[in-house]
């Protein structure tokens, strides 16, 4: 049976820094892997077979030292969990190489709202107004990095839009892991069913990397290992509501290598957009915090960690 670990806030806010910092590096190995600047440009279904093989291969050299035992495996929830995974990795990566890091990652923020969304028939949850407030604004700043007008619309910000979506139903089967399973068992079973899933989808498409291209794809799967790591640590030492806000830091990593690396620097569009985003996600988990605090008031159980934006069906919002 796994022990949640002892709350700690503080180291739970500096390893879900640190793990934004990995994941939008992520992001700018695929870009400059998408983009061809180490090379010619890699698939999107490449890219993201070499953060699965990777990762796979840094987490499996931890399970090999620290010897985890496997117990009470769901392994119906680790699939679920892994397929959307990796779609949702992929529809990334095919983004970053079209559209601005900072914008992909704006939209990306929008999961744990669509996840809240879709915990309403997959959950039978019931939502309050305040909260579906905090959707509409952040769906509408997607709409406004959508650009929808014939002259600026970018076709590859719907790629990211469609990494949200399915993140979102990520977050659905994180939720009931969540709290289940020990965060090593976790990382190492997600990461090999994404192996094999991406290295299946990889076949037809797969090109042989340069060396520059080979240390890329390392660097994404270890610096992704690093940051799930990261992230499922922080997320067991404090309640989501406290961690999520600091996730959002991502976008600031994200504009940040962009435009050392690339030159790009975010239009006022991009400002606004990502600005009405995080808006709309803080209003969401703030909301989040304030229930948290009703549950436990009234002596319920808490929502899992990693799961902000979904509740049991037993812990419904009753009022706004």
């Amino acid at each position: 049976m796994f022990t949640p670990r002892d709350q700690n806030p503080a180291l739970a806010a500096g390893l879900i820094l640190l793990a934004t910092a990995f994941i939008a590096g992520t992001t700018l190995l695929a870009k400059a892997l998408g983009t061809g600047a180490l090379g010619p440009a890699l698939p999107a279904l490449q890219i993201s077979h070499g953060r699965f093989l990777f990762a796979f291969v840094v987490i499996s050299g931890a399970v090999a030292v620290l010897r985890p035992r496997l117990a009470r495996v769901h392994w119906g929830l680790h699939v679920g969990r892994t397929c959307f995974g990796w779609a949702g990795v992929t529809l990334m990566f095919a983004s970053v190489a079209h559209i601005p890091l900072s914008d992909a990652t704006a939209i990306s923020f929008l999961n744990p709202v669509l996840a809240m969304m879709l915990a309403i028939p997959l959950l039978g949850e019931k939502v309050g107004p305040v909260r579906w407030g905090a959707a509409g604004i952040a769906l509408c700043g997607a709409l406004i990095l959508l650009r929808p007008t014939p002259a600026s619309f970018q076709p590859a910000a719907l790629l990211a839009l469609g990494a949200a979506c399915v993140m979102g139903m990520e977050l659905i089967f994180i939720k009931r892991l969540s709290g289940r399973e020990g965060p090593l068992q976790i990382l190492f079973i997600n990461n090999a069913i994404g192996l094999t899933i991406a290295s299946a989808a990889v076949w037809p498409v797969w090109q042989a990397p340069e060396p520059a291209q080979w240390a890329a794809l390392a660097g994404i799967g270890g610096l992704m290992a690093c940051a799930q790591a990261c992230f499922v640590n922080g997320m067991a030492r404090a309640d989501a509501s406290f961690v999520a806000p600091f996730s959002y830091a991502t976008l600031v990593f994200a504009a940040g290598y962009d435009l050392f690396w690339f030159g790009e620097v975010p239009d006022a569009v991009s400002v606004l957009g990502a600005a009405v985003i995080l808006g709309g996600a803080a209003m969401l988990a703030w909301r989040e915090a304030q229930l948290a605090r009703r549950r436990r008031r009234a002596g319920l159980a808490p929502v899992p960690v990693g799961a902000q934006a979904v509740q049991r069906p037993e812990n419904r919002e009753t009022r706004p």
